[in-house]
This record gives C-alpha cells, structure tokens and sequence, in this order.
C-alpha cells in the first residue's frame, strides 16, 4: 500500500535508525524510497551557523544522501535523491504533494548542536500539517522494532480525523497481515471528584463502547476481523495507550493528528504529541482532510 516512501534524512543516528526500518518498508511493499536533504536557510538557522554558507549546507546534504542511496541500493531498493534549501517542514511537505507520496518516515529528533536539519520541531510542524500519513520512530529507543508488524493498534475517539486513522490502521494490518487492536481510552482524572461520577462513568463507558463496536464494524466491512476491542480507564489517555503498548506487546500504533474536543473526548492532540515523543514503538500518524479538521 505504501509505492512512494519519502524519508527526509540528515545523516544523524537519529535517521540511520530510522532508515533501516525504511528499507524493510520499502522490500516489503517493492517501494520507490525519496531521499530529501533540506538545507536550512531560514534566518535563525543561518545565524546558529555563521560559518556554514548555503553551498556548504548543500555538499553536506548531497553527501548525506549519497551514503544513503548506496545503503538503500544493497537492498535492491530503488531510490530518488534530491538536495534542497529552505524550511525543512515546508520543504518537506511541498516535496510529498509534488511527488505524490504514500508514506513520509522520519525520526522524533536528529542531530543535535549546531548544525541541525531536522530537530523535533521539524517532525512535529510535518505530523500536523502533512497531507499523508507520517510514521515517526524515537531513535533513542533500545528496544528493536518488529518488522513485519504483527499487532497494530488503532485509539479511537470516534471523531473524523481518528476515523481516518482508523481506515489507515485497517488497510496496514491487512496489507501486513497483522492482527488489529482497537482501543477506547478514558481518562480516570478527567473526572475529577463529583457525586455524579458514576453517572458519568457509566456514559462514558457506554459511548466508548459503542466507538469501539463501530470501528469493529467498519473493519469488519473491510475484510479485518479485530484482535482485540478494548475499552481501556487509566490517569490519562496517553498513559493509558502506553500501558495497553506494553502489555498487548503492540509494533505500531496508528492515531489520528488531533481529535474532538471537549469534556467527553477522548483523543487529543496533545495525546498524539506525547505519543510521537514517547512511544517505544513506531508511530504512524494521519491527517483527516482539511474540510474534516
């Protein structure tokens, strides 16, 4: 499902770790991998590096993605390299909309000092605003990521973005043959001290349930009959995917960039942040359309 992989590279570990698992992708689905080396020449950057003129910038990417492209073809994976300046984010999501990409990959964080291409901003500004889904994968993890995935997790809040991701979440445990997980998280703490708290309780319970069933049916319909439909309490939402992660032995999670508001919501924004940053397990994040935000 995935023809068209962009990994946007800086040369760091952070990327090196990253990019294997790219590869893995890429023989998996018989992708075409874009290397993208984004010099940055935005007006802070240039004053972090005054000793770094746009040429230099430049050679060192063209480097960068040189060495990559010759790993890449070890492994008989074909490759398209290009070596642009500008705002890395901006740059980055221009090239997936011009080159109609499938997937972007990219690490939480890359180098760090004085000459950074892509730091945590950088992932964080391209898993808001792109179009495509984005897979991020924390570099400083010890653990080692399982490939083929054999478990995938979808969070749902129900709302048009994680319905998105739930479409998404489906299609890639199908094309990998992975069993699907559905989850429902609620946030114990949210509630607060009130006498109306089981009240409260047992309508949250029933809305989560009725989220879940719902996306059971939907991936039902697709051909996917899920693992797992878990309604799941805990002090926050984003602890309580990391618990299930933990202890369903998870290898992706699929989530929506941002979900409903309110009181009796369950996906937030904020959840998905925290999840990029923490999770010890590759994180595949998607955009509802900008009409659904």
């Amino acid at each position: 499902m995935f023809e068209q992989i962009l990994f946007p590279t800086d040369g760091s570990n952070g990327a090196v770790v990253a990019f294997d698992h790219v590869l893995d992708l890429a023989v998996r689905h018989n992708a075409t991998v874009h290397l993208l080396n984004v010099a940055d020449t935005t007006q802070s950057s240039v004053l972090r590096r005054q000793d770094d003129d746009v040429e230099t910038l430049v050679q060192e990417g063209e480097r960068t993605v040189r060495e990559a492209e010759n790993n890449a073809q070890q492994r008989d994976v074909d490759t398209v390299t290009e070596v642009t300046s500008g705002e890395p984010y901006r740059e980055i999501i221009d090239y997936s909309e011009t080159h109609e990409i499938d997937l972007v990959v990219m690490p939480t964080h890359g180098r760090q000092g004085l000459e950074r291409f892509l730091i945590g901003s950088t992932t964080e500004r391209v898993v808001r605003r792109a179009n495509v889904p984005v897979l991020t994968i924390r570099p400083d993890d010890d653990g080692t990521i399982t490939y083929p995935y054999q478990d995938v997790l979808v969070p749902t809040d129900g709302s048009n973005c994680a319905n998105q991701a739930l479409s998404v979440g489906v299609a890639v445990a199908d094309a990998e043959g992975a069993e699907l997980h559905l989850l429902s998280a609620i946030a114990i703490a949210a509630l607060g001290v009130d006498v109306r708290v089981d009240v409260q309780m047992e309508m949250l319970e029933e809305s989560a349930q009725q989220l879940i069933d719902d996306a059971a049916a939907f991936a039902a319909d697709a051909g996917v009959e899920p693992t797992s439909k878990a309604v799941e309490y805990g002090p926050s939402i984003h602890q309580t995917i990391l618990t299930y992660i933990e202890e369903q032995d998870i290898d992706l999670v699929v989530v929506g960039t941002h979900g409903r508001t309110g009181f009796d919501r369950y996906l937030l924004g904020s959840v998905t942040d925290y999840l990029v940053r923490t999770s010890p397990i590759p994180v595949l994040t998607v955009r509802a359309p900008e009409s659904d935000s």
